[in-house]
């Protein structure tokens, strides 16, 4: 078969005008809508118009003009059938062969935070309703939903006058994944706007931002993808230089721009991220006070890491970075100096991302299982310092509830079992991941103690109670002066008593962080 009529309506007009005119130079018939029938007439091109062929205006808005027989007749049509041959003689549908659509922009709509009204008119249906009925007939016509696609089309236009039924069959797929992704992006934003926490279907989907060499392992295939979303994350930022970015860095990455939003932007701020868990973090009058703060609480474990500060990054911190191996820094910008220090080592990624303190709490978290979904809402929980609840006959003093909001809000982002110290604004020893909070708590002492840190006066946050009084004491024999936790535990004031009679301080937030 030859391509012989083309349907032409895109919002997206990147490299149309050069697919057209590559069209018209085949001869091929071109029909059109509204502005991209416009952009093609002041191109110089022949077009003719939906509403030509319908025998039928575009109305309200130009929300009905594709909604027509003569559009989906030409489109499903299976060519050689009799019966559809015939109904397409009684009711002069002509075949349509390509069909080039993208829809419109509801994604970019929602990032620029518009209106209700405005994300409604964005919503297209008369271009998922062409894309699918294309995407069906793949035996016969040919589907574009993406410019990435149309010099390959062109190519085999070239050659023989169609394209290839194995491209007819990944066009449609793509296609198919086109408008399920956009439908989920309307779907959730109506979740949102209607608050529906667990709705009866629940959509999810991305477009690809990369293809990745492997996954967390080297026989792993993985891809990484954007969401329907406003929110500034990793595969936002910008990447200045360095290597590609594998699946373990974008997953350390966006755990260490967590931690850092958590943290605000009052002051200076670093994170240094290894496997997913912060292992040193740290607030200073500037990065570069943060930086040697966090990287004092665990050297052994940050070799590798990812690091993320708040703040530009200047001479005197890419400097001190650049003694150790790293594999990822995010910054809101860098200095030029900076840069040129980076630059030396030509396998460190640089990635700016200006609004990475921006909170990124607004669509559900979505595990896969075997057969299915877990979703929830983020745990977007912010610490609220005036529901605190001191249960100990000792008030921590100033510097001491400090230390305890820091190092909780941290311990929100460690693997549960979570336990950190902190001191004086900086974490001094992290126990994460572990099957019970006394392990937890004994290896955070001990990486203390291997680090050449002292805890004494320091502060504990564990993410959950303590079901037990030997976590607390193991934390006061380390040096620890108070403690921050959840409470809640059956013993509870056995709990409270070991600390009374240690002389710790111990606060109680009321709100749990498990991190899995």
């Amino acid at each position: 078969m030859t391509i012989a009529r083309a349907l032409l309506s895109v919002s997206d007009k990147t490299g149309l005008i050069e697919f057209a005119k590559a069209l018209a130079a085949k001869h091929i018939e071109l029909i059109s809508t509204g502005g991209t029938a416009k952009a093609l007439r002041e191109a110089g091109l022949k077009v003719a118009d939906v509403s030509d062929i319908t025998g039928f205006p575009e109305i309200m808005d130009g929300r009905v003009k594709t909604l027509h027989p003569k559009v989906h007749g030409g489109l499903l049509s299976v060519r050689g059938n009799a019966e559809h041959e015939n109904a397409k003689i009684q009711n002069g549908i002509a075949n349509i062969d390509l069909l080039v659509v993208n829809l419109y922009p509801f994604e970019e709509t929602l990032a620029k935070g518009a209106s209700e009204d405005e994300m409604i008119e964005n919503i297209d249906v008369g271009g998922p309703a062409m894309i699918r009925g294309a995407a069906k007939n793949h035996a016969f016509v040919t589907v574009i939903v993406d410019p990435s696609d149309y010099a390959s089309v062109l190519g085999e236009i070239e050659k023989s006058g169609d394209t290839l039924l194995v491209t007819r069959k990944r066009l449609a797929a793509k296609a198919f994944a086109r408008t399920a992704n956009y439908d989920a992006a309307i779907a959730n934003w109506f979740n949102r706007v209607n608050s529906i926490e667990a709705p009866s279907y629940f959509a999810i989907g991305g477009h690809l931002a990369q293809s990745l060499r492997y996954g967390e392992n080297p026989h792993q295939k993985a891809a990484a993808y954007k969401t329907g979303d406003a929110r500034q994350g990793i595969l936002q930022a910008k990447q200045l230089q360095g290597k590609e970015l594998s699946y373990n860095n974008i997953n350390d990455a966006d755990a260490a721009l967590d931690v850092l939003r958590e943290l605000g932007s009052a002051k200076a701020a670093c994170v240094i991220v290894k496997h997913a868990n912060p292992c040193g973090v740290a607030l200073g009058e500037n990065v570069a006070e943060a930086y040697m703060k966090a990287l004092a609480c665990d050297q052994t474990s940050a070799f590798g890491g990812i690091i993320a500060l708040n703040r530009v990054l200047d001479e005197a911190t890419a400097t001190e970075i650049s003694k150790l191996f790293t594999e990822v820094i995010i910054v809101p910008e860098a200095t030029s100096k900076a840069q040129e220090i980076i630059a030396a080592k030509k396998n460190l990624r640089l990635l700016v991302l200006p609004a990475m303190t921006v909170d990124a709490a607004t669509l559900p978290m979505v595990k896969s299982i075997i057969g299915g979904l877990l979703v929830q809402t983020p745990d977007a929980a912010i610490l609220d310092e005036t529901k605190l609840q001191v249960v100990t006959k000792r008030q921590p003093s100033p510097a001491e509830m400090s230390d305890l909001v820091f190092a909780f809000r941290v311990a929100k982002h460690v693997k549960s079992n979570a336990i950190v110290f902190a001191k004086a604004g900086a974490t001094v020893g992290v126990g994460a991941g572990q099957m019970s909070r006394i392990d937890s708590t004994r290896i955070a002492a001990r990486k203390a103690e291997d680090a050449g840190l002292s805890l004494k006066g320091s502060a504990v946050a564990s993410d959950a109670f303590f079901p037990f009084a030997d976590g607390v004491l193991a934390a006061a024999d380390a040096g620890a002066t108070a403690l921050i936790q959840p409470g809640g535990a059956m013993r509870d004031e056995d709990v409270i008593k070991a600390a009374d009679e240690r002389g710790l301080a111990m606060v109680f937030t009321g709100e749990r962080h498990f991190k899995h």
